[in-house]
């Protein structure tokens, strides 16, 4: 008995060391976005290797795909992972957490942040890059212009966010529409497969068009009007004080 309530206090003092390690330097202001961007890349890699391996074992129609084939395949894998991840994180910051509330006494909503915020959009933007990377370097097999466009203004904005801590609000709201990737990169599969007349098929496109309908119709409305009623908080980021802050870094 002794021994376990030893055990569970040394457990403990580990726990305490590391997230004390973690609020210094992980979490730390200036460090924090850097470590959160590279830590979302090495995770892409690792999602990108592990999907090639678990494919090649339990897929069979996975050998029989061409190489470009594959590598999208695995890519969606990657791009399905960051959007079920980032889709979480942003309704919970957005709707679950008080940050962002017009209660607190903090400032307009607009200029709110806090270090969790901050690094889930590391994390995104690490996404951004790394998969940037692979439409450049497989190019134009994994997308075209369009594609390159959509990841450059995405990363810009989100970094901008990020780095400033300004506007983080609607940039959730606007990451939360990722909630539609995983059943769209599922349609692909399931094509790529040939289940494309199966029943799998129907219902993805059923949940697609409900997802689009939620996450790109009614949220970009509820967006507008949020802009709409804190009109003069959001005019409060393009102002030259916070413009000074952000050439600080």
């Amino acid at each position: 008995m002794v021994v376990s309530e030893r055990a569970t206090m040394v457990i403990k003092s580990y726990q305490n060391q590391a997230e004390q390690l973690l609020q210094e330097f992980a979490l730390a202001e200036p460090v924090m976005p850097y470590i959160s961007i590279i830590g979302a890349i090495f995770a892409c890699k690792m999602v990108y290797d592990l999907t090639q391996l678990i494919s090649s074992v339990h897929f069979k129609s996975y050998s029989s795909l061409s190489k470009v084939q594959r590598t999208e395949w695995n890519n969606r894998a990657m791009s399905t992972v960051h959007a079920v991840f980032i889709t979480i994180m942003s309704l919970s910051l957005v709707f679950s957490s008080d940050l962002y509330s017009d209660d607190r006494l903090a400032g307009p909503v607009t200029l709110q942040s806090s270090p969790l915020s901050t690094f889930v959009l590391g994390v995104s933007v690490g996404y951004f890059i790394a998969d940037l990377g692979m439409i450049f370097w497989f190019y134009p097999d994994l997308g075209g212009l369009e594609y390159v466009v959509h990841h450059l203004l995405s990363l810009a904005s989100i970094a901008y966010a990020m780095l400033t801590g300004e506007g983080q609000l609607y940039t959730y709201m606007v990451l939360i529409s990722e909630t539609t990737t995983p059943g769209i990169n599922l349609r692909w599969y399931l094509d790529t497969a040939g289940m494309k007349r199966s029943r799998a098929y129907v219902i993805n496109g059923v949940v697609i068009f409900l997802s689009w309908l939620v996450a790109r119709i009614l949220l970009f409305l509820y967006l507008f009007y949020h802009v709409y009623l804190h009109y003069d908080q959001v005019m409060t980021i393009f102002t030259k004080v916070h413009f000074d802050k952000f050439q600080g870094w």
